[in-house]
């Protein structure tokens, strides 16, 4: 929009400068509102094939990516801890995605400790833990599942169950992938097997291409009442 009628005008100069200030907000806002509406039209594919989509994430518009029920293995390497630990990287259909991640819990023990992950307020793409330890498994399977939900639906929501002692983790983390962690990655396979979750080549996942996440303002209410609710070490 050009400028040059405001400051030719009877107005003062402050005022043509907020003429051309609000014409430009204008200008930011219709942007705005065009890049919801795009992502918003993403949201409204639930499916691609078989594999059905959580509310929390899906391939942004640039994505070439075929997302399939499967996992393959890597090995988890930390120089800061100088350790390295085989690892599962793991996607499962909505359908079966919540019960799965409680079943993977399983092998961990009786006794754990539990991380949420959050990126609620964090607009840089930076997440917050929050640690909760010792923990009975029971009483966090519950618990969770007083909040499904928030879990599967909210795209600044993670959890991860551990035992420290045994190095041994299971993670649904924020793009509702599934992470496991352990020395012994074979009672996790037998799990996965159970779910139709098979070993794939060339397995790849939504974090490797072009994607959006989706949160709602109930969600970040709900992810402090289930930290309330575990006690979490804020």
């Amino acid at each position: 929009m050009n400028s040059t009628p405001f400051f030719e005008s009877n107005e003062s100069k402050s005022l043509a400068q907020g003429s051309d200030w609000h014409a430009q907000k204008n200008a930011d806002l219709d942007y705005l509102k065009q890049k919801v509406a795009s992502t918003e039209s993403l949201f409204e594919v639930d499916s691609i094939g078989a594999f059905e989509f959580t509310d929390a994430v899906r391939p942004g518009r640039d994505s070439s990516l075929a997302l399939q029920q499967g996992y393959r293995r890597e090995m988890f390497r930390s120089d800061r801890r100088n350790m390295e630990l085989p690892m599962i990287l793991a996607a499962a259909t909505r359908e079966v995605l919540f019960d799965l991640f409680l079943e993977l819990m399983n092998p961990l023990g009786q006794l754990v400790d539990c991380v949420l992950e959050t990126s609620h307020s964090h607009g840089d793409g930076s997440h917050e833990d929050l640690y909760r330890e010792k923990i009975d498994l029971p009483v966090l399977k519950s618990t969770l599942c007083d909040y499904e939900p928030l879990i599967m639906n909210d795209g600044c929501t993670g959890v991860a169950v551990v035992n420290p002692k045994k190095q041994m983790e299971v993670q649904l983390d924020e793009h509702k992938m599934l992470m496991i962690y352990a020395e012994d990655l074979q009672p996790f396979e037998r799990i996965l097997f159970g779910y139709d979750v098979w070993p794939m080549e060339n397995m790849r996942f939504i974090t490797e291409e072009d994607h959006v996440h989706s949160s709602r303002p109930v969600y970040q209410r709900q992810f402090d009442q289930l930290s309330f609710r575990l006690g979490m070490d804020i």
